[in-house]
Parts: C-alpha cells; structure tokens; sequence
C-alpha cells in the first residue's frame, strides 16, 4: 500500500509521462504505470512534476520591510545598506519573526521549499539570528531553512563583526558569509576572505560570501575566494554570490578566471531580478546589464543557480517570492533563449541550487525525500514561458498547498459564444 501514488505527471527529463509512488515520506517508485493500491491519489493530467524550487540566495530578515523607514530613492546598493542601518535600532525578535513567516507562506504557495537566507550579525544584539533560528525550527517540517552569518557593515569595517559571527556559529547559523567589496580597501576585503575561510574551515562549515558586488572591473575577491578555497581545502563547500563585476571585467582575464573557478569546485549565484535593477545605476549610454557571465560559467562546467536574493525590501520593492520569476529574468538577462539553455535556466532554480545548498536526498528520484511540486505547464521551458500556477506543493508525502487550475472566461462582443482558456493561452 503506497501513502500517495501521483499519475500521469511528466518530469523535466522523461520522455514519457510517469506514475510517482511514495511511502513514509519517500518516493518509492518511478514508472510508466503504477497499480499498487495508494491511501492517496493525485491525478497529474499530464502537468509537470519537479523537486521543489530553491532559493539559493536570500535574506529573511529584511523581507516584507519596504518602506520602513522610508524608500530607496536612488535604487542604488548603496543607499539599501543605508535605510537598512536605519532601520536596525528600531528592529525587535517578533517583528523580524513575523515577517519571515509570511514570506515563508509565501514561498510554499510558490513550490520554493528551500532558503539559504543571510542573517546580519552587524547587530550586537543578534535580534536577526534570534527571530530567524526560532523561524527555522518553526517552519522546519515545511521548508528547508540554511542560514549564513552575514557581517553587512563589513567583516573589518565593523569593529565587532568577528566577536558577533562567532556567537551567532554557536547559536547554531550554518553558512560562513562575507562581503569584501564593502570593506574599507581592497586589502582589506582580501584579508576578510581569509580570515572567515579559515573560520569555516576550523569549524568545517560552508562559506557564501557576497562577492563583487560592483561596477567595478577591477574587483578581484572572486580570485582570493577560489584561491583561498584550494588553499584551506574547502572546495565544493564555498559559494561566490552576485559576482557582478565579471560584467564589467576584460575578456582576457576572464579566460584565466573561469578556470580558476571551475578548478576551486566554487559555487555561483547570481541574482538576476535584483543585479539588473542595483546595477549599472551610473552609467549613461550604453548602461552595462550587470548580472554576471551565466552562461559562459556554465558552459565552463560551473555550477550556477539563481536567487531571488530580496522581496520588498530596502533594495527591492517587488517579488513575491517565485522562484520561476528568478529563473526568468536570467534567461533574458543572460540571452538564454536556446531550448538547452532554458532548460539550464530551470536547473538554476532546482538541481543546481540544490548543489549550492548541499541538500541530501534531493529530487525526483527513488530513494529522494518526497517533496514535490506539480506546476500547471508540461515541461520546464513551459514552466518558465508561463509562470503557471503551482497545482499542488508536496512536502514529505504530504500536500501542503493547492491551487484551482487559472482558467479565464472572455466575454466579446460578437462571438457566438463565450470563450474559456487557461495556462494564460487560448
């Protein structure tokens, strides 16, 4: 007897449409046609099934805070670092918890059942780490919740910054962050680097550190974080997030810096929705797209995924946290527009998030946690052409969100009679 048996749902790489069959919170089968007797049954219709979409990159603590205490006027990183200092004196633990739940509910609407979320310890009272530890146990039974010590005011530039990372490791935060670019001196962001590599590998820990997160084509951390990485023994477990300034950088030495990269086992996540709105803010004409080479990185053999990195918040005023929405923007950020690169794109936002996460039994396989998402679309690039809605949102064997199938009724002048169309298509 299976606990749920799921029929007639295409997978990203089948050729044939499946039968999913799950006991005790696990797929047990995967086949063409499943007979076994099920205590549920789920009629995919020929939709999509796909292991639950990830947020790679992400901060919780802020979400849902625009406009407190005012808007970003000049939409610029900068000034989102600044409304958030001003925002930080008046934060508490249950404002900070309240939001996160939200946007955790929104998140599971959405099929997006996994976030690493930075948490900012440039706070002596660690309200962030506080509100978001408890959101983490809280929400545990739904969404995957990884946390990364993330010093926002600067690793050196805050005088407590280490004092406070190594407190909120002990309380029980996952991920070594970092963020060099905002140091003082480029010295500096490199001394950052390795000092918190060699926090992460003493405690053997992963490391995700915002990473050039600039204009500037000079900017060089990614090549001190891969160097560090080989040097401290951590590859595979180090991630570089934004790399914006690969944008901007010399062809030549972009030659040289892949490789590097690739030779680390270096992670990347790039965050289109919000490299394309920060970046590029002082340039005239032409003004440079800002997220990094995508495409070239993962041709290189680089696993990339992509965040959504902020909804509503002092560097982003929109989002509603979908995941698919991330992977959309990259595609024409990057001119991902071959059927393999869209597809690739899909990958961004699923497997290859899961890499960066180093999540255990993820996926639409048997033996994997039966967490799974049936979207109305038949396949990824489908998915991604149409945003559809997420039909029903599975969690260990267990539906834990469903949504009516989006069905629309024109009424026009003249037709002989109405007219009915979903998925957004007539």
């Amino acid at each position: 007897m299976l606990d749920l048996l799921i029929k007639n749902v295409n997978l990203a790489n089948a050729e044939k449409a499946q039968d999913i069959g799950v006991v005790n919170g696990k797929i047990s089968q995967i086949s063409a046609q499943i007979d076994t007797p099920a205590n549920k049954v789920i009629d995919g219709r020929g939709q999509l099934a796909t292991a639950p979409f990830i947020d790679s990159h992400f901060h919780m603590d802020s979400a849902l805070s625009l406009g407190q205490p005012r808007l970003n006027q000049s939409g610029t990183l900068l000034e989102g670092i600044a409304l958030w200092g001003e925002l930080k004196p008046s934060l508490t633990v249950e404002a900070i918890k309240q939001r996160a739940l939200e946007l955790c509910r929104w998140s599971i609407a959405r099929g997006t059942l996994a976030i690493r979320s930075h948490v900012d310890i440039s706070d002596d009272r660690l309200l962030a780490v506080e509100a978001l530890l408890e959101v983490r146990e809280q929400m545990r039974d739904y969404i995957d919740i990884q946390l990364v010590a993330f010093p926002q005011d600067g690793f050196l530039r805050y005088a407590k910054s280490e004092q406070n990372l190594l407190r909120a490791l002990d309380k029980g935060v996952d991920v070594v962050g970092g963020i060099p670019h905002f140091e003082r001196t480029m010295s500096d962001g490199s001394e950052s680097i390795r000092r918190l590599c060699e926090i992460a590998a003493q405690r053997d820990l992963l490391v995700d550190m915002h990473c050039d997160e600039s204009d500037d084509p000079m900017s060089r951390h990614i090549e001190v974080l891969a160097s560090e990485t080989v040097r401290q023994g951590l590859q595979g477990r180090v991630t570089g997030s934004h790399l914006t300034s690969m944008h901007s950088m010399d062809n030549y030495y972009v030659s040289k810096l892949l490789p590097l990269i690739r030779e680390a086992q270096v992670h990347v996540v790039a965050n289109p929705l919000i490299n394309i709105t920060l970046q590029g803010r002082s340039d005239s004409y032409p003004k440079r797209r800002g997220m990094t080479r995508v495409p070239e990185m993962m041709e290189a053999g680089i696993n990339v995924a992509f965040g959504h990195d902020c909804v509503m918040d002092p560097w982003y005023s929109f989002g509603t946290h979908d995941m698919l929405d991330a992977a959309y923007m990259g595609l024409h950020v990057g001119q991902m527009t071959g059927v393999e690169q869209m597809k690739a794109a899909f990958d961004a936002v699923t497997t290859n998030a899961a890499k960066v996460m180093q999540l255990d039994d993820y996926g639409l396989k048997v033996g994997a946690n039966a967490d799974i998402v049936i979207c109305e679309a038949t396949s990824s690039v489908e998915a991604l052409q149409l945003r559809p809605e997420r039909l029903y949102v599975i969690r260990r064997g267990n539906v834990i969100a469903s949504t009516t199938p989006r069905v629309t009724q024109l009424h026009l002048a003249g037709s002989d009679s109405d007219v009915s169309f979903s998925k957004g298509l007539f």
